[in-house]
């Protein structure tokens, strides 16, 4: 069996190499500033464009009628609520989400982004497939969805805001996500 050797270091090269590792760490962080890391384009303002697409997504509807501050629900339960609603199916089920909100409470993925995988999870069960089938048709779909939000934002709460601060972005996401589901629910329907 290999053991491990100790590396012998004096406390002052420790000490010197701090801001090496330091900048290193900051590298790799998925979220950082940094000129590698993906540049998004999110504005507060839905465009005519999009105020078009969103106004023929039923789900989009649905979804505006739950996110905001006049409602009790978090951009996930708003975003599940919706599809619930959408699909006729019972409303209580929105609880599943309930944790999800506030980017798992923590600033980190967003609700729109995990709420509109657990809709896609609800209709793969809705399927008239086998289970292996639907289970794989979920995956295409979670693939789907998630390569659309890669382009569109980026997957934190935290690194949304920083990019436009104020909900305004996030109810523009949420209809946007909300249209984007709908289109890849569609398609095999």
């Amino acid at each position: 069996m290999n053991k491990l050797k100790a590396i012998n270091v004096s406390r002052r090269a420790f000490l010197a190499s701090a801001p090496a590792l330091w900048v290193g760490y900051h590298m790799l962080e998925p979220s950082g500033d940094l000129p590698f890391t993906q540049q998004y384009d999110l504005k507060e303002e839905i465009t005519p464009e999009e105020l078009k697409k969103i106004s023929q997504s039923s789900l989009a509807g649905y979804v505006q009628n739950f996110f905001g501050d006049a409602y009790d629900y978090s951009c996930a339960e708003s975003f599940l609520l919706a599809f619930l609603r959408q699909h006729k199916k019972p409303e209580n089920l929105v609880w599943a989400a309930a944790g999800f909100g506030g980017g798992l409470g923590q600033r980190d993925l967003c609700g729109f982004l995990t709420g509109g995988i657990m809709s896609i999870g609800l209709a793969a069960g809705d399927l008239k497939l086998e289970r292996k089938a639907a289970k794989s048709w979920c995956g295409d779909k979670v693939r789907a969805y998630w390569k659309w939000w890669q382009k569109t934002a980026p997957q934190h709460c935290k690194d949304i805001l920083k990019i436009a601060d104020g909900r305004n972005v996030c109810t523009r996401m949420g209809l946007l996500a909300a249209v984007e589901l709908e289109r890849l629910l569609e398609i095999d329907r």
